[in-house]
């Protein structure tokens, strides 16, 4: 299995602005987390990087939103080529997962371009004026490694951004599957 890393778009990044469709169509936007921290993550349904800590991400998502983080996850893939990933099957993925996140799809795969998305998972935290103060990765699990799912490094870092304490700049980038491009879409950052 090919493994791509996080491009590590640069700290203090403005979010780029997004807005797009659930599996539901309803559509979301950056403007709808004016004010709140908000974590932006790339994922998919099938790529087994992410399959392997979902559980676990549901569930810390779910622990910071109780905290007062906003997050969203954006599904880029090439639905025509990688059907598993279809708003269909995020719906199902959602529901069998119990996301209390929005799962968006980016079906032009701009957002992804604009954010410099390049892996599923690929994790972005901003701060409530929408900075970015984190991109890297959930932890240091993989498939098959056996190190436990625990999601450390994301956490420690939204730890440190809640109670004001200072994020190390020192962040491991995020690996997983590629962005699955649609056919001449890939960006520039990959050639």
């Amino acid at each position: 299995m090919a493994v791509t890393p996080s491009t590590m778009l640069p700290l203090g990044t403005e979010a780029p602005y997004f807005r797009l469709p659930d599996f539901n169509d309803e559509i979301h936007s950056l403007a709808d987390f004016r004010e709140k921290p908000l974590l932006v993550m790339f994922i998919c349904n099938h790529c087994p990087y992410v399959r392997h800590i979902r559980s676990k991400l549901a569930e810390v998502v779910k622990e910071y939103q109780k905290k007062g983080i906003a997050a969203v996850a954006i599904n880029s893939n090439d639905v025509a080529n990688y059907r598993d990933d279809s708003p269909q099957n995020m719906k199902k993925v959602a529901a069998q997962y119990g996301f209390t996140f929005p799962y968006l799809f980016d079906e032009t795969q701009e957002v992804a371009k604009v954010y410099k998305a390049a892996c599923t998972p690929d994790f972005f935290l901003f701060d409530e004026a929408h900075r970015l103060v984190y991109r890297g990765q959930f932890d240091n699990s993989r498939p098959g490694s056996n190190v436990p799912v625990t999601g450390e490094d994301l956490s420690q870092a939204v730890d440190d951004m809640l109670t004001d304490r200072s994020i190390s700049p020192d962040q491991k980038p995020s690996i997983g599957c590629n962005i699955k491009w649609k056919a001449g879409n890939e960006p520039d950052y990959f050639k």
